[in-house]
């Protein structure tokens, strides 16, 4: 049935009549409740913000109207009795004039934070100091010892997951269980040494109920410089295992801990990190808009999450952050994606909205791709300038303190990153190696892009290669053992014959000491040399292949010892097409336990 419609005027119009539903008052009690508890559902699920600047607001917003106008629908069974329509367009009013209300609001944030009338704002978010490349005696990129490379990363982060997923590996008691959960690893400065933290997650759900209980045993430790893997324990730290996670399902999960105690905040990207005891904690960027309602994300505080215990949780604002010494040990305030963005906005705005996109005079933006370099207690992004109106070279580079947003653009032209890596990768053409991430290094005065060169992630020789002049690219010529002196003095020579310029370097270097926990070094890492390599020569007993991270590990065992020898396919092949009985001598590095990492495998 249709609803009624009435003229009431005598003007021809008829009015439609609004026929209530059986039980009106009840529906109605009905449908408000169960929009409470739809509303608390969504809540706890979209963990929203409750902050207008907060575009996950009005999502949220929206979804309780839209519950409400359901509930209404479907009680007043308005879908079966069209006369009831009525009824529901009324009930609606007030519910849609409230959505119409955010939305109004939402839509005078987004024109009061328009680039088109805001633009110098947003130019303005990050301050940027200019200096030619160089100018400054202590830049952070400057090499003038060997020594000074025990602040760059001689790997990234590709390579740091493949060392920690071989040290996961080795562990058989939590290999099964666990895997390395890659989105949140943080590169950190420790002690002075570059280092990737990884931590880990449950494996998948049933693995989550079954060890939810107990928490994540540990995280993995790389050294950047000296390639070594570490599994540090909790328990051996005498701390409780991690129970705040980005894993967890329910109230442990690390964003609604956040949520539950800060509704009102809004947050970054967070990341793990750990303090000068090794105890680990989650650094959550509190996010506030700067232009506008809705624009210029910058981060004006921090939550401390313990990583071991929920409730030990406290908010600092940015200001205590950077000058505090009790929590110096904060590495990244400000995320990589943060930063970027920021300084793509002082690139393309700093001339105008109207410059940004006719004319173009000095509009920059940064290169695709970043890496990071430690220095003091702090580290710093860097990534390559280009002009948007010619991309195939830089102008310079950025670099960013992630603590404190200081921020350096040194001038220079040459090649970018992408040139170097191509140059790079020429050298090794025959073997198809690929070139990691270029750093800048500011070898005594000769501006250096520095990488390792690797095969499906292993590392097998360092390069460089001249920002100015991307012809005078070397490497270190040994695959068995990158060297890193001799790639260094090969670049050296390069620069004489190239410039007649002698660079001035001082070889002696001494190696940072590791974090403590179990130790597992890169096979072909550059200090391979100075640990000790044994063989043992028998027949197979037992061998178990494992697919680990997409990665074939086969555990080996000879002559009925209880000691098993890992290694990847990946690493040497020759382990496809071992069986029980076959005689093999097995290299290793000299270590303890039940399972040893294998150098290589000769049938």
């Amino acid at each position: 049935m249709d609803p009624i419609k009435v003229d009431f005027s005598g003007k021809g119009k008829p009015k439609e009549v609004v026929i209530p539903p059986d039980k009106k008052i009840l529906k109605l009690i009905i449908n408000i409740v169960v929009t409470l508890i739809g509303g608390a559902v969504a809540y706890y699920l979209m963990l929203p913000a409750l902050n207008f600047k907060a575009l996950e607001f009005y999502y949220f917003i929206a979804v309780v109207i839209a519950i409400y106008i359901g509930m209404t629908f479907l009680t007043s069974k308005a879908f079966i009795k069209p006369e009831y329509i009525a009824y529901v367009k009324k009930q609606s009013i007030v519910p849609i004039a409230i959505g119409l209300v955010f939305a109004l609001v939402l839509g005078i944030g987004y024109i009061t934070s328009a680039a088109l009338f805001r633009a110098k704002a947003y130019s303005r978010i990050i301050e940027v100091k200019t200096e030619d490349f160089g100018e400054s005696e202590d830049s952070i990129t400057t090499i003038t010892s060997l020594e000074d490379f025990s602040s760059v990363p001689m790997i990234d982060k590709d390579v740091a997951l493949n060392l920690a997923n071989k040290k996961l590996g080795d562990l058989s008691q939590w290999v099964s269980q666990f895997v390395i959960d890659e989105t949140y690893s943080t590169q950190i400065n420790y002690k002075g040494n570059p280092y990737r933290i990884f931590p880990l997650k449950y494996g998948d759900v049933f693995k989550w109920i079954k060890n939810t209980r107990d928490g994540l045993p540990a995280y993995l430790a790389v050294n950047m410089y000296t390639q070594e893997a570490n599994a540090v324990v909790l328990e051996d730290m005498n701390l409780p295992n991690i129970k705040v996670s980005t894993s967890e399902y329910f109230n442990e999960k690390l964003a609604r801990v956040l949520r539950f105690a800060y509704p009102t905040y809004m947050f970054g990207t967070p990341s793990l990190e750990i303090d000068e005891n090794g105890h680990p904690w989650w650094v959550c960027e509190r996010i506030d808009k700067t232009v506008g309602l809705i624009g210029g994300s910058d981060v004006i505080g921090v939550v401390l999450v313990d990583a071991c215990d929920k409730n030990n949780i406290e908010y600092y604002d940015i200001e205590t952050v950077k000058n505090n010494e009790a929590i110096q040990w904060i590495d990244q305030i400000y995320s990589e994606d943060l930063l970027v963005q920021q300084y793509n906005y002082y690139g393309k705005y700093s001339g105008g909205f109207i410059n940004a996109y006719i004319g173009q005079s000095g509009v920059v933006s940064t290169t695709v791709g970043s890496s990071y370099i430690a220095s003091g207690d702090d580290v710093w992004l860097y990534t390559g300038v280009t002009s948007v109106t010619n991309d195939d070279s830089i102008v310079g580079f950025a670099i960013i303190n992630q603590r404190t947003k200081e921020a350096v653009f040194q001038r220079i032209s040459g090649t970018t990153e992408a040139g170097a890596e191509i140059s790079a990768e020429g050298i090794v053409a025959d073997k198809g190696w690929d070139a990691t991430f270029p750093i800048l290094l500011n070898i005594d005065g000769e501006a250096t892009y520095f990488m390792a060169l690797k095969d499906n992630n292993v590392v097998k020789s360092y390069a460089m290669v001249s920002v100015e002049r991307v012809q005078d690219a070397v490497r270190s010529e040994d695959d068995d053992n990158p060297d890193l002196e001799a790639c260094l003095k090969a670049y050296v020579n390069k620069v004489k014959a190239s410039t007649k310029k002698v660079l001035e370097i001082n070889y002696n270097a001494v190696l940072p000491d590791a974090i403590d926990g179990e130790n597992s070094g890169n096979e072909d890492s550059s200090n391979e040399s100075q640990a000790k390599i044994e063989t043992i020569t028998g027949v197979i007993t037992d061998i178990r292949p494992v697919v680990i991270n997409g990665n074939s590990v086969y555990y080996i065992a000879v002559d009925g010892q209880a000691t098993y020898y890992s290694i990847s396919a990946a690493d040497d092949e020759t382990v496809v097409i071992l069986n029980v009985g076959d005689t093999v001598k097995i290299s290793y590095k000299t270590s303890e336990g039940n399972i040893i990492a294998a150098k290589s495998v000769e049938r």
